[in-house]
């Protein structure tokens, strides 16, 4: 056993030892476990089936939770850099929601392991259980722009969620801020998109796909804004991924089955991945074209 020696730092009892040449320190103020709450938080798998294959299940979403909890943390960030035109700052917190989505997708092959039968053992116990019941999946669709005030519906029994969804559908969404900046920097963005029932959900315009063509055509001259816009739609681009990713792990897992809070399961996520978050990020790159060029010769590098 090795040796311990305590004193008194500020007030503090303060503990150090050497293991394998390493000179090790701690105090009673704060460890890591209470830091973490690891206590607490590995204490909340709590099944309902005692089936084994349960834990696999609870953990997937619970993590999954995890990070949709920091994803909202950083997406307010971004989106308070947005109102304020602190763009440059804007763009470390979006690399580090790529990366955040990047694992989210990533924790659909974990689930993916859960076969029809071992997902058969405890189903039955799970009742009107689902992912649909999301408080901060649906919060952060909303900040995203998918407002539907119908999805609050299986909210209203718990009045703190509640109020929090409300909020979030009533605000501007991070589009919504995008264009309201764009509209400060001089381009042409009709009222309808700036001044709206912030509620509703988004409905593209003409004017909003020029704006982003224009600004694609003049990297150089916009190239914070050209930067912003990239950022925003790999937002999308891996938001899609990650839905993909859900639907064909839960095909694999149930196939065409219902889901268990009587969804039509698979059938509902394809629907989503025909919804679009952005839209004239997407359809204004049909409208690019490159400048021709008669002189192979003078290619550049």
């Amino acid at each position: 056993m090795a040796k311990i020696k305590s004193s008194k730092i500020n007030g503090i009892e303060t503990f150090s030892t050497e293991i394998d040449g390493e000179k090790i320190e701690w105090d009673t103020e704060l460890t890591y476990n209470s830091h973490l709450q690891t206590e607490r938080l590995l204490s909340s798998q709590v099944g309902v089936s005692g089936e084994p294959d349960e834990t696999l299940f609870i953990i997937v979403h619970q993590t999954m939770e995890l990070w949709i909890k920091l994803y909202l943390h950083e997406l307010r960030i971004v989106i308070n850099c947005i109102q304020n035109d602190q763009l440059p700052r804007s763009f470390k917190t979006f690399d580090r929601i790529a990366a955040i989505q990047r694992h989210m997708i990533q924790s659909w092959e974990v689930l993916a392991t859960l076969t029809p039968h071992d997902f058969l053992t405890f189903r039955g116990y799970l009742r009107k259980a689902s992912g649909f019941q999301s408080h901060q999946y649906r919060e952060l669709e909303f900040k995203l722009d998918k407002k539907n005030k119908d999805l609050i519906t299986v909210h209203q029994n718990d009045k703190k969620i509640h109020k929090i969804l409300i909020k979030a559908l009533n605000e501007p969404s991070l589009y919504d801020e995008a264009l309201r900046l764009l509209a400060k920097k001089g381009f042409a963005i009709p009222s309808i998109a700036l001044n709206r029932d912030w509620s509703k959900k988004y409905q593209a315009s003409p004017e909003v796909e020029e704006a982003w063509k224009l600004i694609y055509e003049d990297t150089e001259k916009y190239w914070e804004l050209y930067m912003l816009a990239e950022r925003i739609t790999s937002l999308e681009y891996y938001f899609q991924e990650w839905r993909f990713k859900h639907m064909k792990t839960v095909s694999r897992v149930i196939g065409h089955s219902p889901g268990t809070a009587g969804s039509s399961g698979v059938d509902y996520l394809l629907k989503a991945l025909d919804i679009s978050f952005f839209p004239e990020l997407w359809s204004m790159r049909t409208q690019l074209s490159a400048e021709r060029r008669e002189n192979f010769n003078e290619c550049p590098l």
